[in-house]
């Protein structure tokens, strides 16, 4: 056969893989769309999910308002400090930059929103490719198609972190480290097949690694971008360092050249530390990749010219395993004594995604647990086909069959699975190696049911027919499909095809992100609370270190849970003082003893409205300012999430209580529980605190049905007489002065100031204090009677009524003006 005829063959006979590819693609498009009416509410509104891809539509709306630059300091955060652009910006620039060029330089909201929701599906879909073409240089094209058809219908969180709408950087990670393993294991290939030594280096060195050098290139390239990505990128570095130093030993233990290791490993670590020392900053991280980044450029050579004196000294191959592992925990115990912070960043490797204490109740970084039906809901039957497949390449490597390919397969599921089983998220990296490894399995068996043979007779079909009508009859014979060949592919199709599909668009049918409940009360606050005085798309300048960002005296914070941060900041345009880069939270880190930092946690575990209040003063710098002006509850945090928030103190003792039901033993909210902050405004509304008052109540929901128990066990435990019913979602309250109204009174007298509050929602409850007189009394009270004034909190939650202050058979009606209010002035009676 000519080679002009073997060309041909080899591209018809690619089309049906090429086929295949694309029609997986469309169908990773096809279902990660399925949401897309709940994402696309309103004309010039889109309802991104959950709480990061918020901020990259920041960061994005940012990129395009001051293009090219990048948002490298947030003042419109993490009150009254601002922070520090926590995430690395490739992943948001290229999506400006793609809208920029779509928009012609003047980008409508429209297209920016459109184009960002879709983001994530795009990429999801590329991540098809490089997953086929890695499986197909580790096996074949026939595992490489499988492989592929399985990631694109694969569900769990490589499809909720893909979804439409889900803009965040993780689906770009997937590709990223995929593409980087895919050349990666080219490189290997190739390196097999053109060996590379110092040797032939010294004689003709660009020839000798001509061949392998776009590999390697490349595949330093994809990590480059990759770290560029996400600022825990580390972690596939980690993943490559050990690989090849795992491949020396093997080459070692084999007799085989370690020089093609050196080489490759020094080009990819310095094409990757070129890309990362091209950027500012990568988050926070980029001291870390620089030093990860060169730890390997340096170690590489030294493991080969290790190997090479040991093998011209011809010692025992097990010493150079052992000697690798002393000169580790040699470089363990040295950095111990002469560099801390270099002992703490090497020991902290061995838990590098661990996480303690109040990060415990973050939902993604929680241990995986194998045995809960997460690990099916994540990877339908792949996950226990890929663990089968991984112990038969293990057993074929102890048998000397792994080729290098298969190695680097083994060492990187291995590492996912570490990482996986540390954070329940790094599932959707494992998606890929659960279905290259399930593809495998399933190609081996449809190879023992003649599947192989059947492929190996129509590839040599067309030369027997030229032999004569007897070869030729047989050639067709052979070709025939029989039972056996349609039963095993039924077999794969039925166990690790159509429960991928049918997980995958069972999972599909719902986006995140905040509620019609939090929106609302989010369009208020933009709306009705006074600007900050900061433009949200300015290039903020970030102070000195030491120092703190100058913000304008009409600057505040808004004080919630770390969950709702940024959509404080992107939809309701104010600046959060906690934000799901768990920035503002206070509280502990590991152990009880430390002091408990003034945050979002001890702010609303507070026990008095007094400690609350020491709370926001205490997260201000300046003792004449507060930290926090709103403050923003809803029924989650009232109830499921409070222990959460106690969770992060440390101190979570006593807020419940177990008590014995018609259903059995059951945990309730106690005492402790009832006296915080959050129980004081989110379950009584505020009633009674002198300097919180109600401003906005969103619509509630009949089915808070936590609410009305937390109410019911009040009531039934602790005597309490508070209507059992639903209130607002979302409440929004503000810290004001009070106006202090004095009287006198006989000494002894029980002194009552009372009235009506009427909310939005056109629900009223009762607001009233009462004080025990010395012949005098006083009151400190957050509403206004007389309504809102212009530039100040336009509130729609009042009383409809003058305060009465009752005592004996004495009554006064007492009107408060939203200046006494807000200025603290003194109301005499």
């Amino acid at each position: 056969m000519t080679t002009d005829e073997t060309a041909k063959r080899d591209l018809k006979e690619s089309i049906p893989y090429a086929i295949g590819i694309l029609i997986s693609c469309i169908v990773t498009f096809y279902i990660r769309t399925i949401p897309k009416a709940q994402v696309f509410i309103a004309e010039n509104f889109v309802r991104f999910s959950e709480n990061d891809p918020w901020y990259h539509l920041r960061n994005t709306e940012s990129i395009l308002a001051n293009y090219p630059h990048v948002l490298w300091y947030d003042a419109y955060t993490k009150y009254p400090f601002g922070t520090t652009q926590v995430f690395a910006p490739l992943f948001d620039w290229f999506l400006a930059s793609i809208i920029w060029i779509l928009g012609l330089g003047d980008p409508s909201q429209e297209l920016i929103y459109t184009v960002s929701a879709y983001y994530p599906v795009f990429i999801a879909a590329l991540v098809v490719i490089p997953t086929y073409f890695v499986t197909k240089w580790i096996f074949d094209r026939r595992v490489g198609l499988l492989a592929a058809i399985l990631i694109a219908l694969a569900p769990g969180q490589i499809l909720s972190r893909s979804i439409i709408g889900f803009n965040d950087h993780h689906i770009a990670e997937v590709l990223f480290s995929t593409m980087t393993a895919a050349f990666l294991v080219m490189a290997v290939k190739v390196a097999r097949e053109h060996p590379i030594t110092f040797a032939n280096m010294k004689r003709a060195p660009f020839e000798t690694i001509r061949p392998v050098l776009p590999y390697f290139v490349l595949t330093g390239i994809s990590m480059g971008l990759y770290t560029l990505t996400w600022i825990g990128a580390l972690f596939f570095t980690l993943i490559i360092g050990l690989y090849i130093t795992f491949q020396h030993v093997v080459d070692h233990m084999h007799n085989r050249s370690t020089d093609y290791l050196a080489v490759g490993g020094l080009i990819i670590f310095a094409i990757t530390l070129l890309m990362v020392l091209m950027v500012p900053a990568v988050g926070n991280t980029k001291p870390m990749h620089v030093k990860g980044l060169l730890a390997g450029i340096l170690a590489f050579p030294l493991l080969t010219l290790l190997s090479i004196e040991m093998q011209k000294r011809k010692m025992d191959r097990k010493i150079y395993p052992l000697t690798i592992l002393a000169g580790f925990a040699a470089v363990i115990l040295i950095s111990k004594v002469v560099s801390p912070s270099l002992y703490t960043m090497l020991i902290s490797v061995f838990g590098f995604f661990k996480r303690t204490g109040g990060a415990l109740t973050i939902g993604e970084v929680a241990p995986l647990n194998l045995f809960d039906g997460s690990f099916y809901y994540y990877f339908a039957v792949m996950g226990i086909v890929s663990i089968l497949a991984l112990a038969i390449l293990i057993y074929e490597a102890t048998k000397k069959k792994n080729t290098q390919e298969k190695t680097f397969l083994i060492v990187w599921t291995f590492m996912i699975l570490w990482a996986m089983l540390q954070q329940n998220r790094f599932s959707y990296y494992y998606a890929v190696n659960a279905a290259i490894l399930s593809a495998y399995l399933g190609v081996k068996f449809l190879d023992i049911a003649g599947w192989k043979d059947l492929r190996l007779s129509s590839l040599m079909a067309t030369e027997k027919t030229k032999k004569g009508s007897a070869s030729k009859a047989k050639d067709i014979r052979d070709h025939k499909l029989k039972p056996i060949h349609i039963i095993s592919l039924v077999i794969v199709i039925v166990v690790l095809i159509l429960p991928n599909y049918s997980l995958a668009t069972q999972q599909a049918r719902y986006a995140g992100g905040p509620n019609g409940y939090w929106l609302e009360a989010l369009s208020w606050m933009r709306d009705n609370t006074p600007d900050p005085g900061l433009d949200f798309y300015e290039m903020y300048e970030a102070p000195a270190s030491g120092e703190v960002y100058p913000y304008p005296d009409t600057a505040y914070g808004v004080m919630s849970w770390w969950d709702y941060g940024h959509w404080i900041e992107v939809i309701g345009r104010r600046i959060p003082n906690a934000n799901p880069f768990q920035q503002g939270i206070g509280g502990r880190t590991n152990s009880i003893e430390e002091e408990n930092l003034p945050g979002a946690s001890t702010f609303f575990t507070a026990s008095s409205e007094e400690e609350a209040t020491a709370v926001l003063e205490a997260i201000h710098p300046d003792p004449d300012k507060m930290g926090a002006r709103y403050i923003v509850s809803d029924v989650e945090m009232a109830t499921g999430k409070f222990y959460a928030m106690a969770s992060w103190t440390l101190d979570t003792n006593n807020y419940y209580t177990a008590v014995q039901t018609d259903q059995g033993v059951v945990t309730v909210p106690y005492e402790r529980y009832f006296n915080s902050m959050e129980a004081k405004l989110h379950i009584f509304d505020g009633n009674g605190l002198k300097q919180y008052r109600m401003v906005h109540e969103s619509p509630g929901t009949n089915m808070q049905s936590q609410e009305i128990g937390y109410k019911n066990v009040y009531n039934v435990l602790l005597g309490g007489k508070i209507k059992q019913d639903n209130t607002g979602y979302v409440k929004i309250f503000e810290y004001v002065e009070g106006a202090m109204i004095t009287g006198t009174a006989p000494v002894g007298e029980h002194v009552t100031i009372s009235t009506m509050i009427n909310t939005s929602q056109g629900r009223s409850f009762p607001y009233s204090q009462t004080t025990i007189s010395n012949g005098t009394y006083s009151f400190t009270v957050p509403y206004s009677t007389e309504g809102p004034i212009p530039g100040q909190t336009r509130f729609d939650v009042a009383p409809t009524t003058p305060y009465l202050i009752s005592y004996g058979s004495t009554t006064t009606e007492v009107r408060v003006k939203e200046t006494d209010v807000l200025q603290g002035n003194t109301i005499k009676v």
